[in-house]
C-alpha cells in the first residue's frame, strides 16, 4: 500500500496554485462573453491563453484532492477525516466567504455600478443584492472558493462510495491497465459533464476526477505508467493541443457533442501527461517546495482578492494596457504573498490558511 506522500503531487499542486495568479489576471482582459469583476481592453492571446488552460486545470485540482482523501483515509478513521474535511474545507470557506469575498464584490460594485457608498454599506449588499452567483457586478458570490465548495460537497458525496468499495473488498485490476484504456477514461467525466451542470461547473464530472485520484492515480502502477510514456503522452497531447487550438471553438458551432469529446480528450490528455512528467521532473522536496506545500492553500484564498483590487487601481491610472496586465500581475502576487505571512502571524487565524 503506497500510503506515503509522494513530492511530485505537492509540486504539481502549488505550481497549479501559481498558475492561477495569471489565469485570473488574464480574465480582466479576456474576450469572451462572460465579465469579470474588473474589465479592461480585449486583448486576444488571454483568451487563447484561457482556452488552452481552463479545460484541465480544475479537473486537475480535484484530481489531487482525491489522491490527497486516499493518503488521508490510510491514516484517518472516517470520523477524523470528516473533522480533518470541516476544518481545512468548510471553515476556511465560510471565513472567506466572510471576511474575503465581499471586497471583490465591492470592487465590481464600484467599477460596473459606479458605486459611492461605504465598504460596510456594500457589505449589507452582498448578501441582499439579488444576483447570478458570480458576484461580477456586486452581490453574494462564493467567488473563486466555489472550488472549496464543490471540494466540500464532493468529499462528503464521495466517502460512501470509497467505504462501499472497501467492503466489498473487490479491487480494480489496475495493474492490467495499458495507456490506451487509461487514455480512454476521458469518456467518463466527460458523460458526467451533464450531472448538476451549475454554470458551467458540473458536480459530475469533478466527482468523477476526484475519485479517478482516489481509485486510479494514486498508484504506483499507474503513475509509473505514466512516466514510462511521458515523451509519448507529450507529443500525443501537442498534437490534440494543436487541434483543439485551431477547432476547439469553432467546433461548437458544428456539433455540441463533436466539440465535447475533443474538449473532453485534451482535457484528459493534459491530465496524464503533467502526472507523467511531474512524477519524472518534479519529485524533489527542497526549501522551497516545502513552503510553498505548506502555504498553497492560503495562496490560493487569498490571491484573487489582489488581483481584483490591483486590476480596479491599475486600470484607473495607467493607460498603457499590456504594462496594466504586468503591473496587475506581479503586484498581486507581491500583496498576496505578504499578506499571506502577515496573517500567519496571527495565532486564531493562522489554521484557516496553512496546510496542516
Amino acid at each position: 500500500m503506497n500510503s506515503s506522500r509522494k513530492p511530485y503531487i505537492d509540486n504539481i499542486r502549488w505550481i497549479t496554485v501559481l498558475l492561477l495568479f495569471p489565469y485570473h489576471t488574464f480574465r480582466v482582459y479576456d474576450g469572451f462573453d462572460e465579465s469579470f469583476y474588473v474589465k479592461g481592453t480585449v486583448l486576444p492571446f488571454t483568451s487563447y491563453a484561457l482556452g488552452a488552460v481552463w479545460p484541465w486545470i480544475m479537473p486537475l485540482l480535484f484530481l489531487i484532492s482525491g489522491i490527497g482523501t486516499y493518503y488521508s483515509l490510510h491514516k484517518r478513521t472516517v470520523k477524523e477525516y470528516l473533522i480533518e474535511r470541516t476544518q481545512r474545507i468548510f471553515i476556511p470557506l465560510v471565513f472567506g466567504i466572510l471576511f474575503l469575498v465581499p471586497l471583490q464584490t465591492y470592487i465590481a460594485e464600484r467599477f460596473h455600478n459606479t458605486y459611492e457608498g461605504g465598504y460596510l454599506a456594500q457589505y449589507v449588499l452582498f448578501f441582499t443584492k439579488p444576483t447570478d452567483l458570480t458576484g461580477y457586478f456586486g452581490g453574494f458570490t462564493p467567488a473563486h472558493l466555489w472550488f472549496l465548495l464543490y471540494l466540500f460537497v464532493i468529499s462528503l458525496v464521495a466517502l460512501p462510495i470509497i467505504l462501499l468499495a472497501e467492503r466489498i473488498k473487490k479491487s480494480i485490476p489496475i495493474e492490467k491497465f495499458t495507456l490506451p484504456v487509461i487514455l480512454s477514461l476521458f469518456l467518463i467525466p466527460a458523460l458526467s459533464q451533464v450531472i448538476l451542470d451549475i454554470d458551467g461547473k458540473s458536480v459530475g464530472e469533478y466527482l468523477a476526477w476526484f475519485l479517478f485520484g482516489y481509485f486510479l492515480f494514486s498508484k504506483d502502477v499507474i503513475l509509473n505508467l505514466l512516466e514510462k510514456h511521458r515523451f509519448i503522452l507529450l507529443g500525443i497531447f501537442a498534437v490534440f493541443a494543436i487541434i483543439y487550438a485551431v477547432f476547439g471553438f469553432t467546433l461548437i458551432d458544428y456539433s455540441v457533442i463533436l466539440y465535447e469529446v475533443v474538449y473532453g480528450v485534451y482535457a484528459h490528455l493534459a491530465i496524464v501527461t503533467i502526472l507523467g512528467m511531474g512524477k519524472a521532473y518534479l519529485n524533489f522536496s527542497g526549501s522551497i517546495s516545502k513552503y510553498m506545500t505548506k502555504s498553497s492553500f492560503g495562496i490560493y484564498l487569498l490571491h484573487q482578492q489582489w488581483i481584483v483590487v490591483t486590476a480596479y487601481f491599475a486600470l484607473t491610472y495607467i493607460s498603457n494596457t499590456p504594462l496594466q496586465l504586468m503591473s496587475i500581475l506581479l503586484s498581486s502576487m507581491l500583496l498576496t504573498f505578504a499578506s499571506y505571512i502577515l496573517l500567519t502571524n496571527i495565532p486564531v487565524i493562522k489554521r484557516v490558511f496553512t496546510k496542516v
